[in-house]
């Protein structure tokens, strides 16, 4: 097949009206809701655009032409980490409540393309304004990417469809944080628990954890991989802890990080005395266990709040799509290594 007929045979998408309009996808998603921060003109050139491409509203851009739903819909994925659930559950629903938008949940038990799919299909058909998606995009189909164009869509993790915007931390950038602040401390290899491969989060933390010691001339060890939950971490931890070289341990989550301090206590290695422990999310907890958790911070709330403030405003709401530097809370769980 050509690509023009490719072109001839494809359902035109929001960009395409963009392109013919002469504005932006935004402008087009503003202009289709009836905006008041949409001129005349440009709303006029939009619909001449969307009648000149025979572009077809769905579910969701019908209820956009004739009255917003004040709906967002959020994805989360049932397996996740629970405090992270939680509070960018929590972020959104008061973000959209002080906005009175409603919040459609669509929880997917497994990271699976399919299951994506038809949670994003049926946040469509029940019409919401906008989407947030905090759940990794191992692998991205024609109508996720359909979905995503035609309604407002931010994700959470650093990954994304052609247009979603997203927000939260540069997770490769983690991994390197999380691994300079212990070789910063004297320690000459670094261990990591990681996350499930499948999450991009987990490989990208994992990246950043080798190429931090690449660039220090120390060949990584094999990760051990966990799945998020503290009984991971205590798994693997029991096999760290039998390892007497080990003076410092990276995990990919706080809660895998406790889960490693509980193995090393119970085989009677001291945190931080005789390892060293850092890890990422920053969660409530982690500045209240024992020892108080070194840990690269993810503000889950905040991004969860800004992802609808995105969504239904953009830069007229004075957020922007980002990815941001990666900071480190610096706490009791991570010393020099013990002399010997």
């Amino acid at each position: 097949m050509t690509e023009g007929s490719a072109r001839s045979t494809r359902q035109p998408s929001m960009a395409d009206v963009a392109r013919t309009a002469g504005v932006s996808a935004q402008t087009v998603s503003r202009a289709l809701r009836g905006s008041p921060n949409v001129n005349p003109e440009t709303s006029r050139r939009v619909r001449a655009a969307v009648q000149q491409l025979g572009y077809q509203f769905n579910n969701a851009a019908r209820s956009l032409s004739s009255g917003r739903s004040h709906t967002i819909g959020l994805v989360l994925l049932r397996s996740g980490g629970y405090y992270s659930r939680s509070a960018v559950t929590a972020g959104v629903e008061a973000a959209a409540d002080e906005a009175r938008y409603a919040v459609t949940i669509a929880t997917i038990s497994a990271l699976d393309t399919g299951l994506m799919e038809r949670s994003l299909s049926k946040l469509a058909d029940q019409g919401v304004d906008g989407i947030v998606i905090a759940v990794p995009l191992i692998s991205v189909t024609q109508r996720m990417e359909d979905i995503t164009r035609n309604i407002p869509t931010v994700t959470l993790d650093g990954s994304r469809t052609a247009g979603a915007r997203v927000l939260g931390i540069d997770q490769r950038e983690a991994g390197r944080v999380a691994t300079q602040h212990l070789l910063d401390l004297g320690h000459r290899q670094v261990w990591h628990v990681s996350g499930p491969d499948e999450w991009i989060e987990a490989r990208r933390r994992r990246e950043g954890w080798q190429e931090c010691l690449a660039a220090a001339g120390i060949q990584a060890p094999p990760p051990l991989e966990g799945d998020w939950s503290p009984d991971s971490g205590h798994r693997q931890g029991q096999i760290l802890a039998m390892i007497p070289d080990v003076t410092a341990v990276f995990a990919a989550s706080d809660e895998m990080a406790f889960g490693v301090i509980r193995a090393l206590r119970e085989r009677g290695r001291s945190v931080p005395d005789d390892v060293s422990i850092v890890s990422v999310d920053d969660i409530a907890l982690a500045a209240y266990c024992s020892p108080p958790l070194t840990t690269v911070r993810q503000d889950f709330y905040r991004y969860g709040a800004a992802a609808v403030a995105l969504l239904l405003g953009g830069a007229d709401a004075g957020v922007e799509e980002s990815v941001a530097s990666a900071s480190l809370s610096v706490r009791g769980s991570t010393a020099p290594p013990r002399l010997p």
